[in-house]
């Protein structure tokens, strides 16, 4: 398992190597909400979201003769992004398994931090299947998404830096789709507040833990149809949801709709480029979603923004509907 003295080490391990992201207020959503809210920007870390804290905990673990054979991850685009920028500063070959529909952006990006990217089809082909063997085939280190150690304990200290840098809070929202940063985040905030309530979010065409909470095991689902690309993971992992069965408090799920007023409402007011995923704790939080139950401080984790200028346009443009790619 994973405890807040795992997050303190990773803290230290990325001193210095990740963005602090701001905790970002604003009064206009104060107002709407009803309460104070701070917004813990992971958009604007480095790699374009919170993912590139748990890579570089992992790779910095690996010892320097398995970095130098090199590692494999599997992933929508932000751990592909996170994974190859950290394997670039630590000297380590990396190649990532992504899905050929991926955000252009992401693909660009990964290629660009210098990763070997292979595609496949995500509706058809099984990432993790893809990946294992090519990691067993090329004798390369696996870095999971979500189902590590140390990649919980790194997504972790976003949630650290938050009550570090804005104070105690009632209530934390993080997205939710294989669980890594809800894990680590509840680790963290629990361990500083025993009484702060974490609620993840996931889409509602993807409700896996949801559904696997209610029935207290993994629950497997089809690929789900979202436009919350970084969203669509279809179980939960072992490891993670062994955490998140104990700490998270409830998991709610968002609209796409919701979601894009989300990604509006931080464009025009709060001056944040969001992807659907990183806005789904601010979809939770404006679209009434969450019980708040007395709550009068709310941590929001932005956790990405990621998302080509095409596609955000189309989907802010007033009165088109939302589809999925």
């Amino acid at each position: 398992m994973v405890d807040f003295e795992d997050v303190r080490a990773a803290a230290l391990c990325l001193d210095g190597v990740v963005h602090r992201t701001p905790v970002i207020t604003s009064r206009t959503l104060d107002r709407r909400a009803g309460l104070h809210v701070g917004l813990k920007a992971e958009a604007l870390q480095r790699t374009g979201s919170f993912k590139f804290r748990g890579a570089y905990n992992k790779l910095a673990s690996i010892g320097p003769g398995e970095r130098e054979r090199g590692v494999l991850a599997f992933s929508s685009g932000n751990h592909a992004q996170a994974v190859a920028l950290a394997a670039s500063l630590l000297g380590a070959p990396a190649t990532i398994v992504m899905p050929a529909d991926a955000p252009a952006i992401k693909l660009a990006a990964t290629r660009a931090y210098g990763a070997e990217v292979l595609t496949y089809d995500r509706y058809r082909e099984d990432r993790e299947q893809i990946g294992l063997e090519i990691a067993r085939q090329r004798g390369l280190t696996l870095v999971r998404p979500f189902d590590d150690p140390e990649v919980i304990a790194g997504q972790g200290t976003a949630a650290l830096e938050l009550v570090e840098d804005w104070g105690e809070v009632d209530l934390l929202l993080a997205p939710v789709s294989g669980g890594g940063l809800a894990a680590g985040c509840a680790i963290a905030a629990k361990a500083l507040y025993p009484d702060t309530r974490v609620i993840g979010v996931e889409p509602e065409a993807g409700d896996d833990y949801r559904r696997s909470l209610a029935a207290g095991r993994r629950i497997a689902i089809d690929v789900p149809r979202t436009i919350a690309d970084a969203l669509q993971a279809t179980m939960a992992g072992e490891l993670t949801f062994a955490i998140n069965r104990e700490l998270l408090d409830a998991v709610v799920a968002v609209s796409d709709a919701d979601l894009v007023g989300a990604m509006r409402f931080a464009f025009e007011r709060l001056k944040l480029v969001l992807e659907p995923g990183g806005a789904a704790g601010l979809a939770a939080l404006l679209a009434n979603r969450v019980a708040l139950e007395g709550a009068t401080r709310v941590g929001v984790i932005l956790s990405g923004g990621n998302v080509d200028p095409a596609r955000f346009h189309q989907l802010l443009e007033p009165g088109d509907a939302v589809t999925v790619r």
